[in-house]
Formats: C-alpha cells, structure tokens, sequence
C-alpha cells in the first residue's frame, strides 16, 4: 500500500530558498510534492487549486505577505493548512502581528538547519511556534497577549503599509463594476475558489464583511492607489 501524498507549498521570490525549504520539507517530513510559488498571488492561486495542501510556508519579504490581513485571509480559508512564516524580519512588531494573523510559526531566516527543523517540527505537530527573542523582549516566557484593535472605517485600512496585490486590485475593480465571483473569475482566468480568497483578503484590508462595503470602499481612494482610477470607477458602485 503506497504511503499517503503530502503536499507543501513554498512561497517565496528567491527560488534557491524555495528548493531549500522544500528539501526540508521533503527530507525531514515525507512531504511528496512540493508545490512553488515566487509570488503571493501566485500562492493563493496555488491553494484555492490544490485544497491538499497541508502546510504553507510564506517569507514576509514577498509583496503580499507583507500585509498581514493577507495571511489572515489564508488561515480563514484554510483552517487545516499548518501556515509559517519563514523571514529575516526580527522585529517584535512583525512577529506580534504575524501570530495575531493566526500564523503557526515564525520563524528567522538565521536558524540552521537543525533549529529550522525542530521549530517545523513544532508547528506540524500542531503547536505554535515564536522566536526566543519574543520573550526576552517581553521579558517574560510566555508570548505577551495581544490587544484587538478597533475595527476602521472601510475609507481607512486597517493596515495601510500593507497594499492590495496586483491581483487584488484586479478582483476589487471588478467587483465596485458588480461582477459576480463566477464573472470575475472568468474574466480574470482564475478558479472561483481562488477568488474567494482575494475577496477575503479584501474583506480584511477595508475592515468590512460584505460585497457591498468592499464595493464602496474600492471605488473610493486608498493607500498605493490611483486616484485617478478609483474616481473613474465610482459611478459603477450605485448599480452593485
């Protein structure tokens, strides 16, 4: 009876790094197919394709990720994926925002291979994984609970240093024009799976939980983004 298939995704803009972590993955953890992606866009279409995806590994150096709400999104559609961040982003504020995500490792691009390894380990066995760095910061061992912030108007993202995908703003312009998720995936050429995801991730960055919010949000000027092209598409919202 044959062994049972693994898959892992690798997310990342390095591809020496993919095939490194994918090796770990493959050596230490029978993961069988190793699935890559150079871009985060490129990973959610990767998982809204392959829902066997059992582990996803990001680095937070990747447009994309560097917006948390982006992973959040990931875990809310992907409860059973294990999802770790593997970066050289050390500072307290990424990794606090990271695990608030709901992130099952973060994890410093500075670990050899036998720490990487065992911070894996952790996170596949279903625990969660931080850097010790986390608590001597705190000054504490246990990691420092985190506060929920106050939801924003749909006008104010609630994390505006972290712009939309070029892939993102594809699905929003389309949406404020009233599109359907069948409509929008066809245009675009993606699964509507895939679209789901982008549209969580929407979701988060305006801060809202309808089409109907997001719509309107789109069609107004928001961080990284033309206004010009925001404007010109306003007059599509009243008939959403």
């Amino acid at each position: 009876m044959s062994a049972p298939v693994r898959i892992g995704l690798v997310a990342d803009e390095d591809a020496y790094f993919r095939v490194a972590v994918g090796a770990i993955l493959n050596r230490y953890f029978g993961f069988t197919d190793i699935i890559e992606a150079a871009s985060f866009d490129e990973a959610l279409q990767c998982l809204g394709e392959n829902p066997d995806i059992s582990a996803a590994v990001f680095t937070l150096s990747m447009p994309g990720t560097t917006a948390f709400p982006n992973l959040r999104a990931v875990r809310e559609c992907f409860p059973s994926t294990r999802v770790a961040v593997i970066t050289a982003a050390s500072s307290r504020r990424d990794i606090l925002l990271a695990l608030e995500a709901g992130v099952h490792g973060y994890m410093l691009k500075s670990l050899g291979v036998t720490d990487l390894v065992a911070a894996l380990r952790t996170v596949f066995d279903g625990g969660i994984y931080a850097p010790a760095s986390l608590a001597e910061v705190a000054g504490s061992s246990s990691v420092p609970a985190i506060e929920e912030q106050p939801r924003t108007a749909p006008s104010e993202p609630a994390d505006a240093e972290g712009p939309l995908t070029p892939r993102q703003r594809d699905v929003l312009d389309l949406l404020t024009q009233g599109k359907t998720n069948k409509e929008i995936a066809i245009a675009l050429g993606l699964g509507e799976g895939t679209v789901k995801i982008h549209m969580a991730a929407i979701f988060r960055f305006f801060g809202v939980n309808n089409r109907a919010a997001a719509a309107v949000a789109g069609a107004r000027p928001y961080p990284k983004r033309d206004r010009a092209s925001s404007s010109g598409r306003a007059n599509n919202v009243a008939a959403f």
